[in-house]
């Protein structure tokens, strides 16, 4: 999969999830907004020449291992990532549903993230307004 390609995924997740806040559906929301950081750091990791990995896990030590501790990537970067986590896991494999307060707060924090990838990795694309939320 290209960057582009992963990059537009991440995009369109943003977009669902703003959608299911809008309905009222936290753990959707919760769902889709890990999703979109999920691929905005795939696309973080094939942009900057690193293997995107098989996992999730996988992406997230790599993404850990390879941006945030040399420095390319904030180390709130990858919190927040491993935050989006947390509630996906939540949401899709818990009894307990997500607050629609804490699911809007992740898909702001998605739509962060995502928007940081975009300018840190493909800067030629952060300056179409069209294509992010």
């Amino acid at each position: 999969m290209k960057v582009q390609d992963l990059m537009a995924k991440a995009v369109q997740a943003i977009a669902s999830a703003k959608v299911l806040i809008d309905t009222g559906d936290g753990d959707g929301a919760s769902n889709r907004a890990y999703y979109a950081m999920f691929d905005a750091a795939r696309a973080a990791l094939l942009a900057s020449g690193f293997d995107v990995g098989k996992t999730h896990r996988g992406v997230l030590i790599a993404f850990s291992d390879r941006l945030v501790k040399n420095g390319s990537v904030p180390q709130e970067m990858g919190r927040l990532l491993k935050r989006a986590e947390t509630f996906r896991y939540v949401a899709d494999y818990e009894g307990n549903s997500v607050e629609l307060v804490d699911a809007r707060e992740m898909v702001e924090q998605a739509t962060t993230f995502v928007a940081s990838m975009r300018v840190k990795f493909i800067p030629e694309e952060s300056n179409d307004d069209n294509k992010l939320c």
